[in-house]
Parts: structure tokens; sequence; C-alpha cells
């Protein structure tokens, strides 16, 4: 059943697959991003300032088809975070961190 005028989903949902990777990448990414264009529309005027405003021109008012949109332009990315290499991130930095203690109480 082909009809002449677009989808309500566009870009398609195989787009973004494409670009984020995997379904829950997608929901989480367009998720968080909805929620911050969502609170910039919200803190318009108030001075807030540190939320980013949309990064493309839509005719979409929808906040979340903004946020396809956007990942469609490939304006918004995901950045994968490997827990391991947090975890030892945070040990050397506790380790650090105990060793300036340590200095600074020699010196006392």
């Amino acid at each position: 059943m082909a009809h002449g005028y677009d989808t309500m989903m566009n870009p398609s949902i195989e787009e973004l697959l494409e670009e984020t990777g995997s379904k829950f990448r997608l929901v989480s990414l367009s998720a968080m991003r909805s929620r911050e264009i969502t609170n910039y529309h919200g803190g318009l005027g108030q001075g807030a300032g540190s939320d980013v405003p949309p990064q493309v021109t839509s005719t979409a008012a929808k906040p979340l088809s903004i946020a396809f949109e956007e990942i469609a332009a490939e304006k918004i990315i995901s950045i994968e975070i490997d827990p391991e290499a947090e975890a030892e991130a945070a040990l050397l930095a506790a380790a650090e961190a105990a060793a300036a203690a340590e200095l600074g109480d020699d010196s006392a």
C-alpha cells in the first residue's frame, strides 16, 4: 500500500538503526536527547544556557521527532563506554588521590 506522501516515521527506523547499531542504543539516545530538547524549550527566557538547542532545522514540533532527525543527520552520536576501563580509571584516580594525601601529611 504505497502512498504519495511521507510516512509518519521519517527518518525511517532502518536508517536510524544503521546510525546507532542497536535498538536499545537508539531508544536510549533518542530519549536522552528528547529530554534535553524539552528542557531547552522549557528553559528559554530563564537564562539557563546549559541546554543545547536543536541541531537541525525541523518542521517537527515533538522533541522525539527532532531527536530522530538529529540522529539521522549524524549530529548526535552515541559513545560506547567500556565499564572495565572506567573501573580501572577510578581505581587509578583513587590511588593517586591517596598518594597525594599521604605526601601532604608527610610535609606537615
